[in-house]
């Protein structure tokens, strides 16, 4: 909460980028404190370390501090709107950890159980990452493929631009 209100309220683009960087890093050790080592990797990779090189070079292109305009009421009445409706949908949500949760009777066990025979990966998060979850694997690598060509085809477009 401390990172988004600072984000909000900074006009210094250097500072929020910084505090972004910040905040994936201390998400990427809340991971590792919660036996989550694949996604705690992963958010340091992504989060503090590709992100933020991606927009440290936007900034080149723009502005360091952002100038004053007004407030902008529509997007936080819609930012306030949806957060509600994400709040109010987990109230339906079985607590965490409960043992009689169905990912702990039905999923979990069969994962434990038989990836070693059906995929051949002794590993079974390897296996569920590689194999069960092979094709969002796929996607999350095609989402940050598409997001750096879009930024190098930006830069690239402004680099012509200025050589003309």
């Amino acid at each position: 909460m401390i990172t988004a209100l600072y984000v909000a309220l900074s006009r210094d683009l250097l500072a929020v980028i910084m505090v972004f960087s910040a905040n994936s890093l201390l998400a990427a050790g809340m991971f590792m404190v919660m036996d989550a080592p694949d996604v705690g990797f992963t958010e340091a990779a992504v989060g503090a370390g590709v992100s933020t090189i991606l927009m440290l070079l936007a900034l080149r292109y723009c502005a360091r501090h952002e100038r004053p305009g007004r407030p902008q009421w529509l997007p936080l009445a819609v930012v306030a709107l949806t957060g509600a409706v994400l709040v109010w949908g987990t109230m339906d949500l079985p607590p965490v950890g409960e043992p009689g949760n169905p990912i702990h009777l039905h999923v979990a066990p069969r994962y434990l159980q038989e990836s070693g025979q059906e995929i051949g990966i002794p590993n079974v998060v390897t296996s569920v990452l590689a194999s069960y979850r092979g094709f969002d694997t796929l996607g999350e690598v095609i989402v940050v493929f598409t997001a750096g060509l879009g930024v190098w085809l930006l830069i690239g477009a402004r680099r012509r631009d200025e050589e003309q």
